[in-house]
């Protein structure tokens, strides 16, 4: 059985900086400093990973919308932590506030919605694609 989804629920995701995650390897700038797409996908995970605790087997949740302000560089060796916390339902339509530390305070934050989809049905759908 699923959990309720409702506003205040909350899930953190983790991630150490390395060469891998940088702006430089990313290919979104040249230094060797956070990369605003791993922050967003750090973002992203823990609203996924809220949702996935609370929907029954057989469903997930699509990332539609992800508005958010990268403020402060985190060098290569700090930990960054992402909080999504859910603050409307509506429907299959959850939005969340999605904030990001590292060791030094936040460095990011804004806004994220995600769309409850049956699996089956959204891949099928997709890979429909392929056949035209």
């Amino acid at each position: 059985m699923a959990q309720e989804i409702k506003a205040g629920l909350f899930r953190e995701a983790c991630t150490a900086v390395t060469a891998a995650n940088t702006a430089r390897a990313m290919g979104s700038g040249c230094l060797e400093v956070f990369a605003t797409p791993a922050m967003c996908c750090l973002m992203e995970q823990a609203a996924s990973e809220l949702m996935d605790s609370l929907l029954e087997e057989g469903s997930t949740s699509v990332g539609t919308a992800l508005n958010v302000a990268h403020t402060a560089a985190t060098p290569v060796g700090m930990q960054v932590r992402a909080v999504a916390e859910i603050t409307g339902v509506e429907g299959r339509k959850i939005s969340f506030k999605v904030t990001a530390f590292d060791e030094a305070g936040e460095i990011g934050s804004g806004i994220h919605e995600r769309f409850i989809v049956f699996k089956e049905k959204f891949q099928s759908k997709a890979d429909s694609k392929l056949e035209r």
